[in-house]
């Protein structure tokens, strides 16, 4: 497979069909996916009448741990779209208020936060890959299939399909994204990003 085949199939993972293939936990030690694991399943039992609620104590112990393995903050009732990777989680950080859209991608060290000259917090698309290092800060909105460089400051929006980096980060490419694969394909994605054909499903993992 070749670097531009790579390329085509990332970008058709849907930016609003949640694949939960690419949440679903294949090994004991895996510490992204265990902790969304445990976000997914407390705001579950949150939802649902007894016995499952009396769970929730379980869960949020199994998020404390895992938060602690994986050195990440991101709360219990955060809004996570279904189909995020979180590689190698650690340094990762989400305020509360952020949104984060289907099919994310989030590098180590990244802080989607508070702080930047717009009030409120981020809102980001389905489908967006976000560098190690980069900040996403104030209440910005980043585009579908866009992509944030590694180490960027962003504090301005991102146009869906644009690639952003640097401090403060600056659009340094634009592609339109592939609007007809959310409506007409549905992909599954490896840890690394490379995707597939096939049929998704509307849980989240078990």
């Amino acid at each position: 497979m070749t670097p531009k085949d790579l390329m085509r199939g990332s970008r058709a993972v849907s930016a609003t069909l949640p694949d939960w293939r690419r949440e679903r936990c294949g090994r004991f030690w895996d510490p992204g996916r265990r902790l969304l694991r445990a976000v997914r399943s407390y705001q579950r039992c949150k939802t649902r009448n007894f016995p499952f609620k009396s769970l929730r104590k379980y869960w949020v112990l199994e998020h404390r741990f895992w938060s602690i393995v994986a050195g990440a903050d991101i709360p219990l009732d955060s809004d996570l779209g279904g189909g995020l990777q979180l590689p190698h989680p650690n340094g990762v950080v989400i305020f509360p208020g952020a949104v984060i859209g289907p099919n994310c991608l989030i590098s180590q060290q990244v802080t989607i936060g508070v702080g930047g000259p717009k009030p409120g917090a981020p809102v980001i698309g389905g489908h967006v890959d976000i560098g190690a290092g980069a900040k996403i800060l104030g209440g910005v909105k980043i585009g579908d299939h866009a992509r944030i460089g590694a180490n960027a400051v962003v504090l301005e929006d991102v146009p869906g399909g644009a690639t952003a980096a640097g401090v403060p980060a600056r659009i340094v490419r634009s592609r339109n994204p592939i609007l007809s694969q959310d409506k007409n394909a549905e992909t599954e994605s490896d840890a690394y990003g490379s995707s597939v054909m096939h049929d998704t499903t509307d849980q989240p993992p078990c």
